[in-house]
């Protein structure tokens, strides 16, 4: 369950007041327009209803990845490098001065972080892409979101999803290892902490725990299983156990242990950043407690498979300790759990709301739906053990000393910058039409455009802006 990533927004900027070129003297205002339809785009993203995003995230990364490679362009020229085989000259006018509103920036709740101005060339590519960064993983966030309808899908459906998935997160997570990479060589931090080191580093972490993850979620028979069972519409009363071959069962525990410990770095990263949002903060130590809890899953169904029911529900406690949970039989946690059951009931039941809506799901990183997956194996081994087996169950705390180290799965490819076509280029040799000023967009550019104004309840037509100024008791 990917991060709920919110798109920044940015003001309009003219790059023929700051940049200009001797040898490709469109190229500036190409620039400008391009970035003009990026600005708009962003815009009407953030405007739409959040249920309905999810289907408008190709346009805007159709409008990012059309004006990233005029960013590359205008950077080789400034730095003395080629574009796509050819030599561009680029001199800078002026100082670069942008604005882009940073969304991980701590704010207060309810009330949007203001915008922040930032200089040089360098802010607003990291900016851009961030932001095609976060655009890939909402993207595989909405692949996801399939396995968790109300209509179950099938194997060849699920797989689709999943594999979609996983490349929009290796995807995001190359761009995200590239910034943090180019951002160590700077001499001072910038002041958006969005492009800090720390953050970019983190969510570089982020990403790839997330694309580690799900190759063990593609294989997974128990969630799927577990969501059949509590599917009002399954008439399936009898229920034949999922297999799992052993050797895989333990390959899928090291895979989650490598998630986990791309989680704690990130996790370590952003302790180490101020005025980190704390909802990013709090999902990503989600993800690794999530990882961790699916590793002693994995490890409990290794020992089960082996005639181990004993040590299989050690292996399930161990789980439901990472995940904050209370285990059954507990006798000393049993006095104290009815209101800790009644409140993760409560959690639950409005994350599924939110499954449902499709909107603000999946901010447990999880947690929840595998807290289900250990609840379902550890009744049924818990049965099993008291009538058939009957084996003594070892503390679960030397298991979890006893966990091995991680492996890893991905080997990323690096970052490969996108350069303009050969033709686009031949045409910016040509100068601009003088009256052409260049597309800046046609969204409002005020410096507060989101936080539209609307008239208290009860306030008499038409003195909405009466109400515009002034302190807000609400």
């Amino acid at each position: 369950m990917p991060f709920p990533f919110v798109l920044p927004t940015t003001g309009s900027v003219s790059f023929t007041e700051y940049f200009s070129s001797g040898t490709h003297p469109s190229l500036p205002l190409s620039a400008t327009t391009a970035r003009g339809v990026v600005r708009d785009a962003l815009k009407r993203y953030k405007r739409i209803p959040g249920s309905s995003q999810a289907s408008n995230l190709s346009t805007v990364q159709a409008a990012l990845n059309e004006y990233i490679p005029y960013l590359f362009a205008l950077d080789a020229g400034l730095s003395g490098q080629s574009c796509a085989g050819e030599e561009i000259d680029v001199v800078l006018v002026k100082e670069l001065e942008v604005e882009w509103r940073a969304t991980f920036t701590a704010s207060i709740p309810g009330r949007e972080p203001t915008r922040i101005k930032l200089k040089s060339l360098e802010s607003e590519l990291f900016f851009t892409l961030s932001t095609l960064a976060y655009v890939h993983s909402l993207q595989a966030r909405a692949h996801l979101h399939t396995l968790y309808n109300a209509t179950l899908p099938s194997p060849e459906q699920r797989m689709t999803a999943i594999g979609a998935a996983m490349k929009q997160f290796l995807e995001a997570h190359t761009i995200h290892a590239h910034l943090r990479d180019r951002a160590g060589q700077w001499n001072a931090q910038p002041v958006a902490v969005d492009i800090s080191i720390s953050v970019l580093g983190a969510l570089a972490e982020l990403t790839l725990a997330e694309a580690t993850l799900i190759t063990v979620l593609k294989d997974d028979p128990y969630p799927a299983a577990v969501l059949e069972d509590r599917n009002k519409q399954n008439k399936d009363w009898m229920f034949k156990g999922v297999e799992i071959p052993k050797v895989r069962a333990h390959l899928f525990a090291r895979l989650c242990l490598a998630s986990a410990e791309h989680a704690a770095k990130a996790q370590s990263m952003l302790g180490r950043g101020s005025k980190v949002d704390e909802s990013l903060i709090k999902y990503v130590d989600d993800l690794r407690r999530t990882s961790r809890a699916k590793a002693c899953r994995f490890f409990g169904i290794d020992a089960e498979l082996a005639g181990k029911t004993g040590e299989g529900i050690a292996w399930l406690k161990g789980a439901n300790k990472e995940l904050g949970f209370s285990s059954l039989g507990d006798d000393e946690e049993k006095k104290a759990s009815a209101f800790s059951k009644l409140k993760k009931e409560f959690k639950e039941k409005r994350e599924d709301k939110k499954v449902e809506k499709g909107e603000g799901w999946g901010t447990d990183a999880g947690k929840f739906e595998e807290g289900r997956v250990v609840d379902y194996l550890m009744k049924k081994w818990v049965k099993e053990n008291d009538t058939v087996g009957i084996q003594l169950i070892p503390p679960s705390e030397p298991l979890l000393a006893s966990m091995p180290s991680g492996r890893e799965f991905h080997r990323p490819e690096p970052f490969i910058a996108p350069a303009l076509e050969e033709d686009v280029i031949i045409r910016m040799r040509a100068p601009p039409d003088p009256g052409d000023t260049g597309f800046e967009g046609e969204e409002n550019d005020s410096t507060d455009d989101e936080a539209r104004v609307e008239a208290p309840a009860g306030a008499f037509p038409g003195t909405k802006a009466e109400y515009s100024g002034g302190a807000s008791y609400y």
